[in-house]
């Protein structure tokens, strides 16, 4: 009973440490990556596309994206969506390819990158928390429907508050790194 509840809160709170990392690969550091790309969405004939499945990405150089697209008439679209999209990253397109000068980040534009980062890993602690509230409540409606004990339920509170600690630390870990990540030039 109390395993079955430890078991989904650990799937949930791994599952909000992916979309953590998922959040932070698509953030721009500087450094051209495929990833940067994940959250453009193309009109692409009417249809809403994302990038990658369009258009092969690669990055070459560090700071620099090149997007192959399959259809050389999507080209105007995917340079329509990479221009309204948040990047700001100006697209030069040649005819056949898109390529992405990624540019130096500034200090200040760092700084701004570590707020962002701050405030989506606190997002993350806070899906956490919700989380381990949501495996205490079960836990307390067990006890009060009588189908363990108070002794159980208290073993049982206890390891989904080392399972949220283990997990609020993963997140801080990610956090460090990805501070790092930005700072370093």
């Amino acid at each position: 009973m109390i395993q079955d509840i430890l078991k989904e809160a650990q799937d949930h709170m791994q599952k909000a440490i992916e979309v953590l990392k998922k959040e932070f690969a698509t953030m721009r550091v500087g450094r051209a990556t495929p990833a940067l790309l994940e959250k453009v969405v193309v009109d692409y004939y009417g249809t809403q596309m994302p990038v990658n499945q369009l258009a092969t990405i690669s990055a070459p150089e560090p700071r620099l994206l090149v997007i192959q697209p399959w259809d050389k008439g999507a080209l105007g679209a995917i340079e329509k969506a990479i221009l309204k999209s948040d990047l700001g990253i100006t697209p030069t397109n040649d005819g056949s390819v898109i390529r992405l000068a990624i540019p130096p980040l500034t200090q200040e534009r760092r700084q701004e990158l570590v707020k962002v980062v701050r405030k989506k890993a606190e997002e993350a602690r806070v899906a956490i928390r919700n989380i381990r509230r949501d495996a205490n409540d079960q836990i307390k409606d067990l006890e009060k429907e009588k189908v363990i004990s108070e002794d159980e339920g208290k073993r049982g509170q206890e390891e989904v508050q080392k399972l949220t600690d283990k997990f609020i630390k993963s997140v801080d870990e990610l956090l460090k790194a990805k501070e790092d990540e930005i700072l370093s030039i």
